[in-house]
């Protein structure tokens, strides 16, 4: 979550879709092969009880959103279930970013992020994680 500046580079949602796309298509093999059942949407905004429900200021301070049963809490129960959802929120990533690319990479982030969550990883441990890559990009 990082608060917008709301003077946002604009794409139309089809181009928008495809940067999810690349992204989705960036995630490893190994861990892709392993994510059935989630639908991935993009939507404007997240809900008004979204927002209050974390216990987040504004609409533009969430930039993508998981729902589901993690892989890792998947009993021999789980079945005919409806699917897991993903959702990442356009125009904040929008509103936070520069230039395209600097929304390519939001959308990156952002999607590699809640699907991390798919896998079972908390907040704590998906921003020690991107912590270290960014390090290791920059270095």
């Amino acid at each position: 979550m990082i608060p917008g500046n709301h003077t946002a580079t604009r794409m139309d949602r089809d181009a928008f879709r495809k940067l999810v796309e690349e992204a989705i298509d960036s995630i490893p093999r190994k861990f892709k092969e392993l994510i059935e059942n989630v639908a991935i949407l993009v939507e404007d905004f997240p809900a008004p009880d979204t927002i209050r429900g974390l216990g987040l200021r504004s609409k533009y301070d969430l930039f993508g959103l998981y729902h589901g049963i993690p892989l890792d809490k998947r009993g021999s129960y789980y079945g005919n279930v409806p699917p897991d959802v993903i959702l990442i929120y356009q125009i904040p990533i929008e509103s936070a970013c520069g230039t395209e690319e600097d929304i390519r990479e939001q959308v990156r982030d952002t999607v590699v992020h809640e699907v991390g969550h798919f896998f079972g990883f908390s907040d704590p441990e998906l921003r020690r994680i991107e912590r270290e890559y960014r390090k290791k990009k920059k270095g």
